[in-house]
Parts: C-alpha cells; structure tokens; sequence
C-alpha cells in the first residue's frame, strides 16, 4: 500500500456502546481510512464517491435506501457476528453491494457459553449465588436442588458449525444428543458425537431434558418455539436461547414457565434487547438472561475484526470475498 492513499471505510463511530472498539483502531487504521459517520454527514459530498466500504459493527451503522444512495462507490459490507436479520440483504444486493459476515470466529465461544447457560441453569446458579450473599441468609438449605446435566439428553435445533461444537461438548458430559437440522449430517460426522437425528422436531421437544436454539433467524424460524412446542416438552426440561430472540414466542415462554409446562429457560438473546425493565422474564426465578454475550471475549473480537478486514480488502481488490453471504 506504500504510496497509495488507504481505501476509506465507513464505521459508525470509536468506542462507547456500540462503536468499533479503540484497542481495534490502531490495527484497522493499517488498512483502512475510517470515516464514522459524524464525520460522513459534514462532509457528504466530498467523502461520498471516496468510500468503498462499510464496517458494521454491533448494527452500526445502519444501512438504508438513503445511504447505499449516497455511496456510488460501495463495493461491500462487513458485518461482525453471524445473524444477517437487521439487514435489508435484497436492497443491499440491488445496489451490487457484497456482504460478509464473521460465522466462523465466534463459533467456539458461542458453544462454551451455551455449556455455562446450560449448566448454570440446570444447578441454578445465579438462586444459588443469591442464597450465598444475602444478608437473610442463615444457613444453606438441604434441600435446595438443582438437576443433572451427566447423562441427560440434549436436544440440539439446529446444527451448524456452533450447534455441533456444542455436541462436542455435551459429549464429554456423557450427554445423550438428539438433533433437529434442516439436513441430516453425514454419518461419520454423528457418530463421532454420539448424535441421533430427529428429521420431526416434535420427536426432540418430546424426548429432550436440555433444549438448545441454534438456528438462523429468517420466516421460517421466526416464532419456531410457540405454545404448542412448548407443551410438547418434559415438565423438567429447560430451553436454551443462543439463537435470536425471535426465534422464540416471548409470551409463550412466559406463560409456560409461569404454569410449569417447562421447568426453565436460560436466554442469551430476548426480543427486544434489552427487554423492558418490567418484562415478566426479568422477574421469574426460574429464568436466567444474559446480555447477548455469546461470542464477547476479547480473542473472538479481535479475530472477527481481522476477518472483517481480510473480507474488505478481497472484495476491494477483485477477489473471492471469505465469509461471503450468498443471495
């Protein structure tokens, strides 16, 4: 890049809630020339035909008609993550715009945090670390039980690349392991997992004591978790959410977990996000919600960031874009 002027990025802005982070700045100001877009609503006309990408990072910035307008010259936006549903991907393909996003990198610690949720959950952690601080608190009760995650079958919806390295894991707590997938895995691939695949997702709901969410949203999985799913589940099952929030029907989980149709529910994305302060899911004990928090260790984030700088410069020069999402 030595004499050459560095091509120019749009980010949304550095730091605070949901800017690029700074300690990532540095590495990225190698390759690009980031303009956030304070600085692209000042100087419209003359950065507009200069940017050739956009750096999305935690949804920021947010693309619409007006600004993919705006940039003639916008070859490709890197998202960060793997969900692509905030996006408008027929607009953004009508401009000729490539996307890309991170799938890969956040895969291992997605899985590890779906195991802490799952086993926080089962051995109800969070009541348990509440019982240990009070000020109530006089003595530990004996009967304050949690179940067992060894030996239990784990009903996996959706296996990709994360829902299988959540197999792995549960393999080694001699978990049972049923799946549900759009395709069926190959043989070899089942068998070093111990895992049966359900073609109907009744027969899991059915037969599950852990049920793991980790599919993609889109209109067929919006909702996939309703009423009736929910009834089809053991009373003593508990439903994991490493997906999207609205992968799940909210009300129904509530009512379900209110009348004992489920046991639990431990959550790592709601709709919306946060919830409402006074949401029913903040105030029932039987539930425990993170803050979309799978993916969130300073490794994952470094990686997914040089991923997206990696598919910025393919496209730039010409080349086959790693992570490209197809139409």
């Amino acid at each position: 890049m030595e004499g050459q002027e560095l091509p120019y990025v749009l980010i949304d802005c550095v730091g605070g809630k949901h800017g690029v982070y700074e300690d990532h700045v540095e590495f990225l100001e190698k390759h690009f020339h980031l303009i956030t877009m304070k600085e692209y609503l000042e100087n419209k006309k003359l950065l507009s035909k200069k940017i050739r990408a956009i750096y999305m990072w935690y949804h920021k910035p947010v693309i619409n008609e007006e600004l993919l307008q705006s940039l003639p010259n916008l070859k490709i936006v890197a998202v960060s993550g793997v969900g692509i549903d905030h996006l408008d991907l027929n607009l953004i393909f009508s401009y000729g715009v490539k996307v890309s996003n991170t799938p890969f990198a956040v895969s291992t610690d997605t899985a590890d945090f779906a195991m802490a949720l799952m086993l926080a959950s089962s051995r109800r952690l969070v009541e348990g670390y509440q019982i240990a601080v009070s000020p109530d608190t006089q003595y530990f009760p004996a009967d304050w039980l949690g179940a067992e995650v060894s030996g239990a079958t784990l009903g996996i919806v959706g296996m990709g690349t994360i829902g299988y390295k959540v197999a792995q894991r549960a393999r080694a707590f001699e978990m049972m392991i049923l799946y549900h997938n759009r395709n069926q895995r190959n043989k070899e691939q089942e068998s070093a997992v111990g895992a049966v695949y359900c073609k109907k997702i009744d027969d899991l709901l059915q037969q599950s004591d852990f049920v793991l969410l980790s599919v993609t949203l889109t209109p067929q999985t919006h909702k996939l978790i309703g009423k009736r799913e929910l009834e089809l589940m053991k009373p003593t099952a508990t439903l994991i959410n490493i997906s999207r929030g609205l992968v799940v029907d909210q009300d129904a989980l509530v009512e379900a977990l209110q009348n004992g149709v489920i046991k639990a529910a431990a959550l790592d994305v709601t709709h919306p996000e946060p919830l409402p302060r006074d949401h029913p899911l903040l105030k029932l004990r039987n539930v425990i919600v993170t803050p979309h928090i799978g993916s969130a260790t300073k490794k994952t984030r470094r990686v997914m960031m040089e991923n997206m700088t990696e598919s910025i410069q393919a496209a730039l020069a010409g080349l086959p874009v790693p992570n490209e999402v197809s139409r």
